[in-house]
């Protein structure tokens, strides 16, 4: 039996003591886990630093301050997300009890990504732990030193058997694959995807796919273009660019190029000092496949701004390109990384026919100060998600729903989101052994008295107030009586 098989059928046989159904396990758990966040931040970040070159203070900015929020908003609400919830009755169902009631789904894989792989691998586990289940937690290999600290110290601080860490690359996930979950939740590339969804229906697995895609950015001319550039700036070169819902691309009018690319370029200057080379806050490319993955993007290009790069320091400076076609290399697939291309179009039509001849993609930016406008970008396009006038900060909202739609992915976590996406919505319909007659219109033979009185019950709307339900308890009592 391998490594893997092993760690999965420990965390069945754990999950089957039925001891993460109790609402006090899941909690100390959940807290547990918030305990490691705050008393590992060290470790965390010396291996950020290593694997991303992520600064000490960029550590809690992008992955652990989210992750104590998401945690303590579990901790907050869990009783009342996980209590049975009353629906709404029908005539039918009047005097029976009518509720969900979510329940754990078993035994959920998470495989996370390197780029910002506490918050990508973390935030899921905390939703699965949230709804009782058992969690096999896989890393991300190409993060090497994050993985080992989650690998080394996640086990102190959870139940080792219902939430084991299974490292490795390519041959540890395709065993863990083999083995049969109730969820898989992956957050990565779409090639993967597909081996992971072909891999989950040999035994009917539903998947929670966290993808990414081409954002768009679209800056209209009616809007505070400092303002708008310095928020795309951040947005794009945040973690070197290497962030799934960074906006990959611009679209603005021909008469704003000029000037996007200098207030662009000032801010990089004020975010990243002259040389971001040297500069703490600026990370670097993961590897060496990236860079050069990068590097071969830019053919065909003319670069504005930066454009420096150094192979043996995975290093690529904050780069923009102008004029770019839509049929050049850098458009033909997600940049994932600091190049940030401008296209022009001449009206918001235009650009709404750009994006909507693309793959729907994570996120969709728009810059404008026309309401109007915002509204009408959102009703003609489709996406994961819509940030106007700001980017990456729909991410942070626990209120909203997180995921993709299409080719950027599927499913959503977040706050309750990621609490009922890892849960079997059951639902429950208690009847009483009472009141037979009422049943009489249901059973042979059938005639059209009967279809009638099945028609009045059944299409019938009745506002439920406490007069409205003695009405109809009343006139269930003429139906049971001359039926």
């Amino acid at each position: 039996m391998s490594r893997e098989q092993k760690a999965v059928d420990r965390a069945r046989k754990a999950f089957l003591t039925g001891r993460s159904k109790s609402l006090e396990y899941r909690i100390t758990q959940l807290k547990n886990l918030l305990r490691f966040v705050k008393e590992r931040q060290m470790e965390i970040s010396e291996g950020l630093k290593k694997d991303l070159r992520r600064s000490e203070c960029g550590t809690p900015l992008y992955e652990t301050l989210g992750l104590e929020s998401e945690i303590n908003l579990a901790v907050r609400n869990l009783k009342q997300w996980a209590a049975p919830r009353p629906v709404s009755k029908s005539m039918m169902t009047i005097s029976d009890q009518v509720y969900i009631q979510p329940e754990p789904l078993g035994v959920v894989l998470v495989i996370g990504a390197w780029n910002y792989p506490w918050a990508v691998t973390i935030g899921p586990l905390v939703g699965a732990m949230a709804a009782g289940n058992a969690a096999v937690i896989k890393p991300s290999e190409v993060s090497s030193h994050t993985s080992k600290v989650m690998e080394d110290l996640l086990p102190l601080y959870l139940d080792k058997e219902l939430y084991p860490v299974v490292t490795g690359g390519v041959t540890e996930t395709q065993e863990l694959l083999k083995q049969r979950f109730d969820h898989i939740f992956y957050t990565g590339n779409g090639t993967v995807a597909k081996i992971i969804m072909e891999a989950a229906a040999k035994h009917l697995t539903p998947t929670t796919l966290e993808l990414g895609g081409k954002s768009p950015c679209y800056i209209d001319k009616n809007c505070d273009l400092s303002i708008a550039c310095r928020r795309i700036a951040w947005g794009k070169y945040s973690n070197c660019g290497q962030t799934c819902i960074a906006p990959d691309y611009i679209l603005c009018d021909p008469s704003m190029q000029d000037r996007v690319i200098e207030e662009i370029k000032k801010n990089i200057k004020e975010f990243y000092t002259e040389d971001p080379k040297k500069c703490q806050d600026y990370g670097r490319i993961i590897n060496q496949r990236h860079f050069k993955r990068l590097m071969a993007l830019l053919d065909g290009s003319t670069i504005a701004v930066g454009g420096e790069n150094e192979e043996s320091e995975c290093y690529i400076g904050p780069t923009v390109l102008r004029d770019v076609k839509p049929d050049a290399k850098v458009m033909q697939e997600e940049i994932f990384g600091p190049l940030l291309p401008i296209l022009t179009v001449s009206s918001a039509d235009e650009a709404i026919k750009f994006i909507n001849q693309r793959e729907k993609p994570l996120a969709l930016y728009i810059f404008s100060s026309d309401n109007k406008l915002i509204k009408r970008m959102i009703a003609e396009t489709s996406s994961g998600g819509v940030l106007a006038n700001d980017c990456l900060m729909h991410f942070s909202v626990t209120s909203l729903p997180f995921g993709g739609v299409g080719n950027s992915g599927m499913g959503h976590y977040h706050g309750k989101y990621g609490f009922d996406n890892l849960s079997h919505l059951r639902g429950c319909l208690i009847k009483q052994l009472k009141m037979e007659g009422v049943n009489k219109m249901r059973y042979p033979p059938h005639t059209a008295d009967k279809l009638g009185w099945a028609r009045f019950f059944i299409l019938k709307h009745v506002d439920f107030g406490s007069l409205g339900r003695m009405a109809l308890l009343a006139l269930m009592a003429v139906f049971v009586k001359f039926l």
